[in-house]
């Protein structure tokens, strides 16, 4: 049974605590509210992420219709169909069906054209032609016509066609009018698919002895891995659905991991607010824990009270949290798409999938967030003397006691040196280790900025008495100033870093543009090709000096990589070449053929200039020599280019997707585009220069607008952090604005003084998150985005932005602490100090 003493503690500590949350419930509100915003989007993005994968291994499943293996092209010319009848009868090999695939428009929507074998096809991939003997949903008849079209619901919904309505099918730069013949009901409904007879579709759309890819049913998959590599040529590869999960993964992987970084930042700002206020609340309740500790309390029992208060902030914070992130992830989902605006997984359509695992571990962290922040003060409390902390509830540092920089340093140091460490499984894992250690390192060291950077003043004869207090008071208040600040700090660090970032990426990316943007007029085939009659008769436009034909195709390098993309065009081969702007470069052999690869390509698979690679062009393997590296800014997985002579001796293929026309002097912009618009097939788009870039940079602020948000969210929980700082702090210290009052200061001038108190820590506060930032900047910069997306930038500084932050934390904290001071001040002054009599 316990001590009549350690029970009356006990329930004047369980009063104590109750009277807290009963006279501040505010405070406490804010708190929670903090987690629950970090709570929330973290879970939000995370939920984002992993719906958007599910969709999209189910979209992959669904055109591959579930085979035990693929064989696939590795670009979109295909393959020989010869390689069929050697496939089939490869050892472990039980059945295979042939697949014409392309992309396919038809009325007023997009869809997957897959040409099937349908009686091979409904023994190998039933779902692709539905679950009955006979095929798709139709007479058994109509299967074979050479113009029936099977569609999936969706489909159907996508091209606005209904059943037996005949419709005009555009697919590999050809048209075709089909019969909407029944739809397949063993397809995933929410996949725009269509099928028709593979002899139709290689007749109709010019595939003639070519295919896109052979799906395997197995009799013995080791069998099967062991021989068929020897079966195929350099054109095709073995895809397995591990595989293309995998390059789904990648695809997004380092998007993904950036964005749960960034939505965790207003989590560890929460925390620091949790800190702040819950610092603020031990201190002021200081006398109250030294009485409960002479009534026999222990030490653990002042920690176990301030914990469970975190406790409950954390629950109830991390449940709002959930609630409101499961809630933003369906809002962005319908604004954003399942990529967030990264366009990984544009054209899908994604629903949220909740993750049970993901809650949790988002629980767990608002949860730990809130008790460290609560934890940390109170053991601080508990290790105050009891009869000390009943003669002085104030800040017992002694004002000429130096502050230690020594932690502060250490951990600067060791964030530098943790930067210059390689990624890990091509994540930037230290990266983000280093701006932790940084970000620690410069909170820890506010105490001592502060007191460096007001030290000179605190001597100076100050005219105005407010602000003289003001400064002596923050001076030798640190721990104080430093309490109020770590919240601001930290996110205005990450916020600056985050905008140098972004600021600098954009800018590289605009100026990248207005270089490799520099003929007149653009065009490109959004299906199909420019053919040879078409290209002669652009050419001849009257007004055209030059044209520069060029084909682009994904090229497949590895199965579980995405593909590099292959660019095929007239190349100079030297510096001056201004769609080439070349970071590197070696000297080619003269019987060698060169390739120019992107900087993002030469980082993923340590192309270096002068080096041999061998690439699948052609149907066969080819040795090329590696010329330069060069900077591109459009395609993350990678870019190679060929020079266009060099790709049709390899390949025979005549067909261009893109040209680049230079006007010659004196012509007319829009004479010369309307008569070349004249000459293009459907489907063929003109634009300018100006035009694309706008497009380019657009697409990059909608590829941004989560960040943005985030941003915009970290800073709000840090000025939120600050007037709950302040707002506290000085409520707190109403006994020293009566004695104040007593020594004839009016209520202006003490309102004058928080003011200045404000002001100063507002700007202290930026200046701090200013210079920290610009050192995560670099980190992000230099570290994380090359690991992450293997480019590089220059550092370009968002001035107007760390000027208006700075404006805006300066004003935020003099206006609250005014508003503050005013209910402060407004209890009698006689009042305020009767507990000192």
């Amino acid at each position: 049974m316990a001590e009549p003493g350690l029970l009356r503690s006990r329930l004047a500590l369980a009063w104590l605590v109750l009277g807290e949350w009963r006279w501040h419930p505010g405070r406490f509100a804010a708190t929670a509210v903090a987690i629950a915003v970090g709570v929330a989007l973290g879970f939000a993005v995370h939920l984002v992420n992993g719906s958007a994968l599910a969709s999209f291994e189910q979209a992959v499943t669904g055109v591959n219709g579930a085979a035990d293996l693929q064989i696939r092209a590795r670009t979109p010319l295909g393959f020989d169909e010869r390689l069929y009848p050697r496939v089939v009868t490869t050892a472990g090999v039980a059945d295979a069906s042939p697949v014409v695939s392309l992309p396919a428009r038809a009325g007023s929507g997009r869809f997957t054209l897959l040409g099937l074998d349908v009686i091979r096809a409904a023994a190998v991939t039933p779902s692709l032609v539905g679950t009955r003997p006979s095929g798709p949903d139709a007479r058994s008849d109509d299967v074979f016509a050479d113009d029936a079209l099977f569609l999936t619901r969706a489909a159907m919904t996508a091209t606005g066609v209904r059943m037996g309505e005949r419709v005009t099918v555009t697919a590999n730069g050809r048209s075709a009018n089909l019969v909407v013949a029944g739809t397949l009901p063993g397809a995933p409904e929410d996949q725009a698919l269509g099928t028709i007879d593979i002899a139709a579709a290689q007749w109709r759309f010019g595939r003639l002895g070519r295919i896109d890819r052979l799906d395997l049913k197995l009799g013995d998959r080791a069998a099967a891995e062991r021989a068929l590599p020897a079966s195929l040529g350099a054109d095709a590869n073995i895809v397995s659905g591990e595989s293309q999960a995998r390059q789904g993964d990648v695809l997004s992987r380092a998007y993904r991991v950036n964005l749960d970084m960034l939505a965790l930042v207003a989590l560890l700002t929460g925390g620091f607010l949790v800190f702040s206020a819950q610092t603020l609340s031990v201190a002021r309740r200081l006398r109250a824990f030294a009485l409960v500790r002479t009534l026999g309390l222990p030490r653990s029992g002042i920690v176990a009270a301030v914990a469970l208060e975190g406790v409950i902030i954390g629950v109830v914070g991390a449940a709002l949290g959930l609630a409101a992130g499961y809630a933003m992830a369906a809002a962005a989902l319908r604004l954003f798409g399942g990529d967030l605006g990264g366009g990984y997984f544009a054209g899908g359509t994604t629903h949220v999938v909740f993750q049970r695992a993901a809650a949790a571990g988002f629980f767990t962290l608002g949860l730990a967030a809130a008790l460290l922040g609560s934890v940390i003060p109170a053991r601080t409390a508990s290790r105050a003397a009891p009869a000390a902390a009943l003669r002085n509830a104030g800040d017992v540092l002694d004002p000429r006691a130096p502050v230690p920089w020594h932690p502060a340093l250490l951990l600067l140091l060791a964030g530098t040196a943790t930067a210059f460490l390689p990624a890990v499984g091509g994540l930037p894992v230290f990266g983000f280790v280093s701006m932790a250690l940084l970000l620690a390192g410069g909170v820890a060291g506010v105490p001592w900025l502060v007191r460096s950077l007001l030290s000179p003043w605190r001597g100076r004869d100050f005219a105005s008495v407010p602000r003289l207090l003001a400064i002596r008071h923050v001076q030798g208040a640190p721990g104080q100033a430093a309490i109020a600040l770590c919240g601001i700090v930290a996110s205005t660090a990450l916020m600056i870093a985050m905008a140098t970032m972004v600021t600098s990426f954009r800018g590289a990316v605009d100026g990248w543009l207005g270089q490799v943007l520099s003929a007149d007029l653009y065009l490109r085939a959004e299906s199909g090709d420019l053919d040879e009659a078409v290209q002669r008769r652009i050419a001849a436009v009257r007004g055209i000096r030059s044209v520069a034909f060029s084909r682009q195709l994904p090229l497949t390098i590895a199965a579980d990589r995405p593909p590099v993309t292959l660019i095929a065009r007239p190349v100079r081969g030297d510096a001056g070449d201004p769609l080439l702007v070349l970071i590197d470069r070696a000297p080619v052999p003269a019987r060698a053929t060169p390739v120019w690869v992107s900087e993002p390509a030469a980082r993923l698979y340590g192309w270096s200039p002068g080096r041999s690679v061998i690439l699948p062009v052609g149907g066969q393997p080819i040795r090329f020599t590696v010329a330069g590296v060069w900077r591109d800014y459009a395609r993350q997985q990678g870019a190679l280019v060929i020079r266009d002579v060099d790709y049709l001796r390899l390949t025979g293929d005549r067909g261009r997707d893109e040209a680049a026309i230079t006007l010659a002097p004196g012509s007319d912009l829009a004479t010369v585009r309307r008569a070349t618009a004249a000459l293009l097939p459907a489907g063929v788009s003109v634009a300018e220069p100006a035009t694309l870039r706008r497009f380019a940079l657009d697409l990059f602020d909608r590829s941004f607008a989560i960040t943005y948000v985030l941003e915009a969210v970290a800073i709000l929980v840090g000025l939120a952090g600050v007037a709950a700082t302040m707002s506290a702090q000085t409520i707190a210290r109403s006994k020293e604005f009566g004695m104040l009052r007593h020594l004839g200061l009016t209520r202006g001038q003490i309102t004058a003084m928080l003011a200045s108190e404000g002001a100063l820590l507002g700007l202290i506060g930026a200046v701090a998150g200013v210079a920290l930032g610009a050192l995560l900047g670099q980190v992000l910069i230099h570290v994380v985005n090359p690991q992450s997306f293997n480019w590089t930038m220059t550092t370009i500084w968002p001035f107007g932005t760390i000027a208006g932050v700075t404006a805006a934390l300066t004003g935020a904290a003099a206006a609250t602490a005014m508003v503050a001071g005013r209910r402060a001040t407004a209890a009698d002054a006689v009042a305020a100090v009767r507990e000192d009599w």
